[in-house]
């Protein structure tokens, strides 16, 4: 996926974001409020801050550090709400930057097989989509595969996204072998000179053996025609199921040896914090979040956006930004070069 914003896209994207995000950061900034109240910090009040950040998922280790460093640095002190975001942001920041990561593509692969696996619900089948028409905006040729063959809607659904994109989609009949349907599209997707391959699957937890056999057999299947597929086995991830998502990231490591993350639905809850106890758990590369329905609501992560978002804090209080968004880099560059020719001048005389 390519992270090429203009500065626009760029604003638009972290408004969106933020917006998005909204239910976590007014929770936090409400509960903060209650907590501190022109108190000094002592024990009491670190204890309730603690309480603070668990209820927003954002995990123990992290709130055990906000609170060590705090504890640190304002002991006794009064502190102020802003003092809590700054600690927030920048540990929030820390844990996040190394897992931030676009899901990049194997040249060498052709095509580079994407298994995109999770929890029915989740959002993976339109999750799919929005990678298929980011990918072929950037330029590359995309084919969808639909290995959900236990829900009609799911086949619909893809068929839906891939008329969206212009990406051909490889679909049977609802209760089809799903691993006959991966090496179909492997196949075709062979022979065509695919650049991506999408394979859509079934998400049935409720029946872990069944699931496991499934997946396990689409994989054997698959590396018949390329024993280094799949390149990528995607975890889909709903926010909004809280610290259950820790549990599916588990239990989706053992069963398909999952190796990155996109996290969907951070507009729908107030703990998304969730992204933070993830990535402090496990590590793995987050691609992508998702805070609404659109296109363009779907974006690579970008930890410091996350963190500021989450946090409350923002590029609306950075006075560049704040210029740059509303006259333009070309003004901003026009006032800096004659900033430039006065100091010049000064230096002058």
């Amino acid at each position: 996926m390519s992270g090429g914003e203009t500065p626009g896209e760029k604003k638009g994207w972290f408004a969106r974001l933020k917006a998005g995000v909204s239910r976590t950061s007014n929770a936090l900034s409400e509960n903060l409020t209650g907590v501190l109240n022109k108190r000094k910090l002592d024990e009491e009040t670190l204890d309730e801050l603690e309480e603070v950040l668990l209820k927003a998922d954002l995990g123990f280790a992290m709130a055990d550090r906000i609170r060590e460093r705090l504890s640190k640095s304002r002991h006794d002190k009064s502190l102020s709400e802003d003092d809590v975001r700054a600690v927030l942001a920048d540990e929030v920041a820390g844990v996040l930057s190394p897992v931030a990561r676009p899901l990049e593509l194997n040249d060498d692969a052709k095509p580079h097989v994407i298994l995109v696996v999770g929890v029915n619900g989740t959002g993976k089948t339109t999750t799919i989509g929005k990678l298929a028409h980011q990918f072929a905006r950037d330029g590359k040729s995309v084919m969808l595969a639909a290995g959900d063959t236990f829900r009609a809607a799911a086949i619909d659904q893809l068929k839906i996204w891939g008329g969206r994109v212009g990406a051909e989609v490889i679909a049977k009949s609802v209760g089809t072998d799903p691993a006959g349907v991966a090496f179909e599209a492997l196949e075709h997707a062979k022979s065509s000179d695919t650049d991506v391959l999408l394979i859509d699957t079934a998400g049935r937890l409720h029946n872990k053996g069944d699931l496991m056999a499934e997946l396990a057999k689409i994989v054997r299947v698959l590396k018949k025609l390329d024993d280094t597929a799949p390149h990528t086995v995607l975890l889909v991830l709903d926010a909004t199921t809280g610290q259950n998502a820790l549990n599916q990231v588990q239990t989706f490591r053992e069963i398909a040896g999952v190796t990155n993350l996109v996290v969907t639905k951070l507009d729908g809850t107030a703990r998304g914090g969730i992204v933070v106890a993830i990535a402090d758990k496990f590590g793995l590369p987050i691609n992508a979040i998702g805070v609404g329905e659109g296109v363009e609501d779907f974006e690579p992560f970008d930890a410091h956006d996350f963190a500021a978002a989450i946090a409350g804090a923002g590029h609306e209080n950075d006075a560049a930004a704040y210029i740059y968004d509303r006259v333009g880099a070309e003004l901003l560059d026009q006032v800096g070069q004659g900033l430039r020719a006065v100091r010049g001048r000064k230096a002058f005389h």
